[in-house]
Parts: structure tokens; sequence; C-alpha cells
């Protein structure tokens, strides 16, 4: 690399992540991995870690996606979750890449291909997402009937999303009773896979009974969804209206807290390129925002808000002490330092020492946005084991 700026990616700590998940629920024949999105920006080359950790399927937003993941993986099935132009079916057949179909129209579309091979599919239930999905019953009942009867169509799964967790709201009983609904007259038992759950209500509930699959996102990533809860008058206050509400609303049984052991396999660094020396009341960066208060040292960085970092970051670490961003621009920030910091060091944005839980919460977002936000533009380092590589986008 070049500009020193880089991600690296743990792979030993996703495999490790998803032992862990298998450990601690077991009962699912299915473990999808969802990798859209470049892995949620890990880069998609993390995919075999994830298999070696047990993920026996993969899933990613569009064909673009799928193909892109089979470079690397030449054999795991994919589900694509949106639906794609029929044009582009022999693609998904050639590269073992299942659809997801959400229309009796798209399956109508499907039987004038007249497929000379076999193409997996599985269906799409809209239980509340108001996105894709079935909503009518004897829509989906017809498409089954249609798959069945048409040669070289295998209806492989079922499946639905949940729009919430469930802990204190009536969404996820309310989607569990609609998919109910809409399959009360299929024998789920002839589907070979049924997957409504994510990371989320995959540790906030019970195992729905007719599951044999889970798709696993976030939680891969090294966020467990557990939450403590404290014993301060304001906790105990909260906890007083949440039994209210799940009484009220008959809300099912839901779990608050696990003991999964994840450790997040995402770090970012870069390498301080200057140093200078300011006197009391210069001026730092764009507008002059930033005033020196006394004399000191300042340390720029080769990374901005072009990469995803500004000083809404607030702090960076280097050689375990933390330092202000002071000011920011596209391609560099620029932090207050003291005597001990020199040209060449290593400074971390988050990782070991700095928590991506801790830089989510500073700048108000999540762990998805904050991946997404590191742009493709800065290198990711993939650390396995035995290698140490790296890969530009």
């Amino acid at each position: 690399m070049y500009r020193k700026t880089y991600v690296e990616v743990n792979h030993e700590n996703l495999k490790n992540n998803i032992l862990e998940i298998k450990k601690e629920y077991p009962n699912y024949q299915y473990y999808i991995g969802i990798v859209k999105n470049n892995a949620y920006h890990h880069g998609i080359k993390i995919v075999n870690a994830l298999k070696e950790g047990g993920i026996n399927y993969f899933a990613v937003s569009s064909l673009e996606e799928a193909l892109e993941l089979r470079k690397y993986n030449l054999d795991t099935p994919i589900l694509i979750l949106e639906p794609i132009d029929c044009s582009c079916i022999y693609d998904c057949i050639n590269n073992n890449i299942t659809i997801t179909v959400e229309s009796l129209n798209y399956i109508r579309e499907l039987k004038k291909q007249e497929l000379s091979y076999e193409l997996k599919i599985h269906l799409k239930l809209d239980t509340g997402m108001n996105r894709l999905g079935f909503k009518n019953r004897l829509e989906l009942e017809k498409s089954i009937e249609l798959i069945k009867e048409t040669k070289n169509m295998v209806l492989e799964g079922i499946y639905t999303h949940f729009a919430t967790s469930g802990v204190i709201d009536k969404e996820w009983d309310n989607q569990l009773k609609r998919f109910e609904e809409l399959t009360q007259n299929i024998n789920l038992k002839e589907i070979p896979i049924v997957h409504m759950g994510r990371s989320l209500t995959l540790v906030n509930h019970p195992k729905i009974k007719f599951c044999n699959g889970i798709r696993l996102g976030i939680i891969m990533y090294g966020f467990a969804q557990s939450k403590k809860e404290q014993n301060d008058w304001r906790s105990k206050l909260r906890k007083i209206k949440q039994n209210y509400i799940r009484k009220k609303y008959q809300i099912s049984e839901t779990t608050l807290q696990n003991d999964l052991k994840l450790k997040t396999a995402f770090s970012l660094f870069s390498t301080i390129i200057s140093i200078r020396y300011a006197k009391k009341d210069d001026v730092i960066g764009y507008n002059a925002k930033y005033k020196m208060e006394i004399d000191g040292y300042l340390a720029t960085i080769p990374i901005g808000y072009a990469d995803g970092v500004d000083k809404n970051f607030k702090i960076v670490c280097i050689n375990q002490r933390f330092y202000p961003i002071v000011a920011d621009s596209m391609d560099m920030i620029t932090v207050l330092v003291d005597e001990s910091v020199k040209m060449g060091m290593r400074v971390e944005i988050f990782g070991e020492n700095i928590s991506v839980a801790e830089v989510a919460y500073r700048i108000q977002k999540n762990a998805y946005h904050l991946f997404n936000q590191i742009q493709n533009r800065v290198p990711r380092v993939h650390i396995t084991e035995l290698t140490k590589e790296e890969t530009k986008y």
C-alpha cells in the first residue's frame, strides 16, 4: 500500500464468531451468512473464514454480488435476496445461485423461460415490512402449484424478514402470525429450508419450531446484541414500563441478555505523515474552527471524510494513548499530540483500544452504518493464521 491507511480484517475472529454462535444456538440445519455489500465492507474474501466456522449458505443483495462471491468460493450455495431480471436466470443456474421469488407474476414469467437446467427458488413472504414478498395466500399457493408442475423449477426455501426485535412491541408476533396464516395450507415440512430469523431475533426469541434456517448478519461481525440490565432507578423504571407493555399487548417471551463471546474483526489504522509545532492562539484547519489554547504539537494523518472519518470521531489512539481530533478535511485529519508522538507512528482510528461500538455511539450511528461508511478506497488487509494480504478495490 502507498498511503499507509488501511483496514485490518481478522479472519480468525470471524471464524470463531460462527463457532461460538453455533455452540450457543445449535438447533438449526442452515446457517445463512449475510455477506451483502462486500460483506458489510469487510471484503468478500472473508467468506471462506465464515464457511470454516460453519456457515453453509450465503446470501447477497444482487447477482453482481453473487458472481463476485463465486470468485472466492465455488461450491457453497448463494441466495440473492432481491428479485433479478428473468433474462439473467442462466447466470444463476450456471453458478449454483438461488433466486428469490416474491410474486405470482414473476413465476409466470419464469415459466416462459422453459428452463433446461435446475433453478433453485426461495419464496419471500411479506408479513409486515411492505417491501417485498407475497401478501396474498391464494397467490402464494398458486405459485407453489406452478413451481411443482414446471420442469427444473425447484422450491428449496421459503422465508420472511422481521421488521423489529419484538422485545417491547407486538410487530414480531404479528409477523409470525401472518406467516402462519399465509402458509396455513402449505406443508412446510416439504420445503427444505424455512428461514425467518436474523441476528437480533436469534438472540431475543426462542427458536421458531418450524424454522430450520437462520440468517446471520451483524452478529457474525462481532455484535452479540446483548443488553445488560442496570440497577439504577431509571433502568428499574424502564423495566416496569416494559413489563407493563408486554402484559398489555401479550408480547411473547423474549430474552435481552446472552452469553455470546464474540470479537469484531474490523480495525481501522493510519500513519502520521507530518508533525508541526503550533503556538498559543494559532488557528487550525478549515474555517479556523480550532484555536490552540497553549503551545503544542499537531500530527497530520492521511485519512479524512472521503474515507469515512471526520472530527466527529473525536479521538484516535497512538502508542496506547488517546489524542483529540481538532480538524478534518477530505483526505486528512489533524490531531493534537505531545512530544512522545513521532513521524511514522501507527494511528488507531478504531480497533483494540477504541471499539467499533464506542465510535458508532460517538457519531450517533449503528455498526452497520459505520462499517459501510469506511470507503473502499481504504485497502483491506486480510489476516489469517498464515497470511497477511492486501486487497484493493
